[in-house]
């Protein structure tokens, strides 16, 4: 026998997770399986919602097992809860489809941290409803089209994307500052799986021009919300939220340059966290993990 065949196999790294009713000896029953799997949990994060009497579980586990051997034991577990649950390799990238219209800068941020490899997903594609962006989408190597987005062309448009999430395997949309309301036929088919970012004032303001209808009135608090896409205009479960305070110095322009930071930042952080499997939904609200 040679030294290389006593080397052992290298470790896989795995994310579990897991939801179901709640109720006693769940967290016995998963980590013991895990254990069963020769595995050792380097992460684990757990809540029960007394408001829909769910369980939520998050772990991380490290095993020289291969995925066929620790998915038959966690399912046993999870047939007993009648769980729902996915077991996934750790920071394996998302596929990620990016809609947009004009504006560049949730989709530079979200392409710039893609490449830097701080958010684990793989953009395919972008789809947008006009030509502006299709630059900044070949600067990161990304394939991109566009398709004017009519009354007449809408459903066109949403049948483009719905072939593009099947024959791509995309696991995730993201609108990036898409300018478009979707239809609550695809709202359903991406349902859980898309999300959205729009900007979050205090007090709100809608229709054109939010950020000068917000200097005119001297709001002291602009911020982001990133949110899961339903048919509720802005109303999806929230999945992250900030905040930046401001003060009667700033001009419109200026109102404009912070929220477009913030609606960035906001939209990478939540698009992370689902990446990470940290997001779960729970009702109309979230359960995130961080």
């Amino acid at each position: 026998m040679t030294a290389a065949d006593t080397t052992p196999e290298a470790p896989h790294h795995w994310v579990l997770t897991f939801s179901c009713l709640d109720r006693a000896g769940i967290v016995h029953a998963v980590t013991g399986a895990c254990v069963a799997a020769d595995g050792n949990i380097t992460e684990l994060q757990q809540f029960s919602s007394i408001d829909t009497g769910r369980f939520f579980m998050r772990l991380q586990v490290e095993t020289a097992r291969d995925r066929h051997r620790v998915a038959d034991l966690i399912g046993r577990v999870a047939a007993d809860f009648d769980a729902q649950w996915e077991l996934t390799e750790l920071r394996r990238p998302l596929r990620t489809l990016v809609l947009a219209s004009k504006a560049g800068h949730c989709l530079n941020d979200l392409l710039f941290r893609q490449r830097s490899g701080h958010v684990p997903i793989e953009v395919p594609r972008v789809l947008a409803n006009h030509p502006d962006l299709g630059g900044l989408a070949a600067f990161y190597g990304v394939a991109f089209e566009h398709h004017a987005v009519l009354p007449e062309t809408k459903a066109q448009f949403e049948a483009r994307v719905r072939q593009v999430v099947i024959d791509e395997r995309v696991e995730l949309v993201v609108l990036a500052r898409y300018m478009q309301i979707l239809s609550p036929e695809l709202c359903e088919f991406l349902s859980g799986r898309a999300i959205n970012i729009h900007h979050s004032f205090l007090p709100g303001f809608k229709g054109a021009n939010p950020y000068r209808q917000a200097h005119a009135r001297g709001v002291k608090l602009i911020g982001a919300t990133a949110h899961f896409v339903t048919s509720d205009l802005d109303e999806g479960p929230i999945i992250e939220q900030n905040v930046v305070r401001v003060d009667h110095t700033r001009t419109a322009a200026q109102l404009v340059e912070i929220g477009q930071d913030e609606e960035s930042r906001t939209l990478t952080a939540a698009v992370k966290l689902f990446a990470e499997k940290r997001v779960f939904l729970d009702g109309a609200r979230t359960v995130v993990f961080r």
